[in-house]
């Protein structure tokens, strides 16, 4: 699949690039692509959350009441969960959320969001460049030319370019990352695919494993 290469300025160079099939038009497999952010998401989790139960709660272990005679419940600890301060029952613990999934079922995820975002024709490729600076205001010129302004974009890098991510850090709804970096879920959470012309090789080497 042939696709035309634009400069920063967002005019055709007039050369052409050949996307792989392979990559970026093939059946998009939904299931896939659903267990793949799936995955995702749950390792965005920390699974740290955690409350004190009645064996953590600082406090006097001594009977507070005696047992009959009272007229009410008998009550053994200041620290049982049904005084105000004490434990709680059955709170959260810490727990891992990470999930297993298969590499082959990864690639085919990534494969099936870069043909939808193709199909979509959300797909631009643009010659790689460089800032002499990290500066937003360059960044903000190229997304303008581009015609992405207010669109949520994902730039995809051949290789790490410190300027560049740095110029695009401070502006929400944009992101930039290397070839190596990409998933599923960037790719479906971004409105536009920025491919620069150096990552194209290295997504191609990395899905066609």
């Amino acid at each position: 699949m042939k696709v035309a290469v634009l400069d920063i300025k967002g005019k055709d160079t007039g050369r052409k690039v050949d996307l792989s099939d392979a990559v970026f038009k093939i059946e998009p497999n939904n299931h896939a692509i659903y267990l793949d952010v799936k995955q995702y998401t749950a390792h965005q989790r920390q699974g740290t959350h955690k409350t004190k139960e009645r064996a953590e709660i600082a406090g006097s272990t001594r009977k507070i009441k005696k047992q009959k005679g009272t007229g009410t419940a008998r009550a053994g600890s200041i620290k049982s969960p049904i005084f105000r301060g004490g434990g709680r029952i059955f709170g959260p613990r810490p727990k891992d959320y990470s999930q297993k999934l298969n590499k082959n079922v990864k690639r085919l995820a990534r494969k099936s969001a870069l043909s939808l975002k193709t199909k979509e024709k959300a797909v631009i490729v643009v010659e790689d460049f460089n800032f002499e600076s990290p500066k937003t205001k360059d960044f903000i010129a190229v997304l303008k030319s581009l015609g992405l302004e207010n669109k949520k974009s994902l730039f995809v890098l051949g290789d790490s370019n410190n300027n560049v991510y740095l110029s695009s850090r401070n502006l929400k709804g944009y992101e930039v990352i290397t070839n190596s970096e990409l998933s599923t879920y960037k790719i479906l959470n971004a409105n536009n695919i920025v491919l620069l012309e150096g990552s194209l090789e290295g997504i191609e080497t990395n899905l066609n494993r």
